[in-house]
């Protein structure tokens, strides 16, 4: 198994104090990479308790250390070469959903993901506001 590094570190437990990360895929072989990010949480939303009306609310973890990014460039290119061809990191640990949507995006700007070939980001795509940024 390929796992995700962390401050050069292999990284595997779920943190509680965090929603998610920024992280960055590269491709060792064709010095190409992914910059993206993944949530280590999910909520579940279930029906209330009967006799009340709101609904009831658990977090759950997500599929985060099998994860390869959503580039179908990516994809491709992982299937023919293989994981060990690829090295996952986290750059930025995240508090809120939020904090990640505002550093992928500064990220993917910083690094001129769209017009630089040796990325596999075709799009850019956020919605942030100054609620809920902790950064």
């Amino acid at each position: 198994m390929n796992p995700w590094i962390y401050q050069n570190q292999p990284f595997t437990e779920t943190p509680e104090l965090y929603q998610g990360f920024v992280y960055l895929i590269t491709n060792l072989t064709q010095n190409r990479y992914y910059i993206g990010k993944k949530n280590y949480w999910k909520t579940i939303k279930r029906a209330p308790l009967k006799g009340r009306v709101n609904r009831r609310h658990s977090r759950t973890a997500t599929d985060w250390q099998d994860y390869w990014g959503s580039s179908t460039a990516l994809q491709k290119h992982i299937d023919l070469l293989g994981v060990d061809c690829f090295r996952r990191e986290i750059l930025i640990q995240c508090r809120t959903k939020t904090d990640m949507s505002y550093h992928e995006t500064r990220l993917q700007f910083q690094e001129n993901v769209l017009t630089n070939p040796a990325y596999y980001n075709d799009y850019i795509g956020c919605r942030i506001t100054s609620r809920g940024l902790t950064t």
